[in-house]
């Protein structure tokens, strides 16, 4: 898995792409993650419900492509502008706004993409996202984990999609409606088993 795309009004998992390796010549593909079982606590590999064949057939990531892709490939139409690791070599203008694109499409975004981007407060920026939680059974992105201080300062903390107003490719900024003293009490991010995390992290408003 190389990369899970979501929609930002539901914070739900739409696609996994996935990288078919030397079996397809490294083909990266669309997957609903609906198709995937139980993640096994003590591997590291997901069982799917879908044949070679079916995996073969599934839609290229050209097919939907995330806000950050949308902006860059409509901006640059015809012109070779990505570089070296899938990163465009120039930014598009602000405010720029895709066209002929699925509705749906416009709220699809890149968890790759979005890592790095500034958590935004109505009292300035505060800390970066790092990681995504998700709910296995569900699907859905569950949190967001941010990190937040200075290096030599800095802690790991949570934050529910539910107090996310929007996000700004333009910007790079993740906007919430929390205050920085309100990020700064969050519960703190802590690594622990798949099976005891989930019991804490979840329920993390």
């Amino acid at each position: 898995m190389k990369d899970f795309y979501f929609n930002d009004q539901q914070w739900a998992i739409r696609y996994v792409v996935t990288d078919t390796g030397s079996w397809l010549s490294g083909r990266l593909v669309l997957i609903s993650p609906h198709v995937f079982g139980n993640l096994h606590q003590d591997g590291d590999c997901l069982l799917v419900n879908l044949t070679r064949q079916q995996i073969e057939n599934s839609p290229a990531i050209e097919s939907h492509k995330p806000v950050s892709r949308q902006y860059v490939e409509e901006y640059y139409r015809g012109v070779e502008t990505w570089g070296a690791g899938g990163f465009p070599e120039a930014p598009p203008p602000l405010h720029f706004i895709p066209s002929e694109q699925a509705s749906d499409d416009l709220h699809l975004q890149s968890t790759q993409a979005l890592s790095g981007y500034s958590i935004q407060t109505s009292e300035g920026v505060i800390g970066h996202v790092i990681d995504f939680i998700m709910d296995d059974n569900s699907w859905a992105i569950c949190h967001l984990v941010v990190e937040t201080g200075h290096w030599y300062s800095h802690k790991e903390i949570v934050i529910s999609p539910k107090h996310i107003d929007r996000i700004s490719y333009e910007e790079s900024r993740v906007f919430v409606n929390l205050t920085k003293e309100a990020i700064l009490e969050a519960p703190q991010y802590h690594v622990t088993p798949l099976g005891e995390a989930y019991g804490d992290t979840r329920n993390f408003d």
